[in-house]
């Protein structure tokens, strides 16, 4: 059960490739503010739960209803600029244009948006970078930062339109122990502002850093633990407990 609003509403969300039904009938919702850690088995329908909550794929059936409307309503057209506007998304590897600069990448969906004038744009996009620690790598190339400097480069642009809710997939499945809780830092101070926030991991480690953990099998939720807001401290003693608790999910 939710405390908030709910930002995300699936009902019946079911998904069917080539004869196999990967998401079966599943209901879920996701209230403002939330910081969900999905996790489950390879092949459990995690990434394909967020692609179709997201509306970046089709779903088979079910509803989806984001922001009081129902994706399925929407058109390519209009789902894209829902996408666009208020939708953040960040990804194991960060896809980068390299023929742009960082800068550039990270105002880029603010430009398609048309949302403001290309100055103000810069200002925001400078402001997030110096928030992430990467300011100083504005006019680089793509080729000329790390990975985890790349990562942050990807959150800054997952929130240059000021989304209302960030999807995450693996976010630091690339990169190292020091730089995915630097990541983690990053995710966990966007949420306790305001953002909500869906991230799909492998890594226990990194769901105890969130407030609640849905574990998918074969395409169904069969745990939804809800853990409280992680304030930076008992960081191990989270670990140990959600560790114990995948094991009763059948990790």
């Amino acid at each position: 059960m939710t405390t908030a609003t709910a930002v995300l509403d699936a009902h019946g969300l079911t998904k069917t490739f080539d004869g196999h039904t990967v998401l079966q009938g599943l209901d879920l919702e996701v209230g403002g503010g939330e910081f969900i850690s999905v996790m489950g088995p390879s092949g459990s329908g995690k990434s394909t739960l967020l692609y179709n909550i997201s509306g970046m794929d089709t779903m088979t059936a079910g509803s989806v209803a984001f922001a009081g409307q129902d994706l399925a309503s929407l058109s390519q057209k209009q789902l894209a600029r829902l996408r666009l506007t208020t939708m953040g998304f960040i990804f194991q590897h960060v896809y980068l244009l390299k023929n742009l600069c960082l800068l550039d990448n990270v105002v880029l969906p603010a430009y398609l948006a048309g949302l403001a004038p290309r100055e103000q744009l810069n200002e925001r996009a400078m402001a997030l970078m110096r928030r992430t620690g990467v300011a100083e790598l504005a006019d680089r190339d793509v080729s000329e930062a790390s990975g985890g400097q790349l990562q942050r480069i990807g959150i800054c642009r997952a929130l240059i339109n000021q989304p209302t809710i960030l999807f995450c997939d693996e976010p630091t499945g690339a990169l190292d122990s020091a730089a995915a809780a630097e990541i983690m830092d990053i995710l966990g101070e966007l949420n306790t502002e305001g953002t909500t926030i869906m991230l799909v991991t492998h890594d226990a480690k990194v769901a105890a850093r969130t407030s609640r953990v849905l574990y998918l099998i074969d395409g169904r939720i069969v745990g939804d633990r809800h853990q409280g807001r992680y304030d930076g401290t008992r960081h191990d003693q989270r670990h140990l407990e959600l560790t114990e608790w995948l094991l009763e999910q059948g990790l």
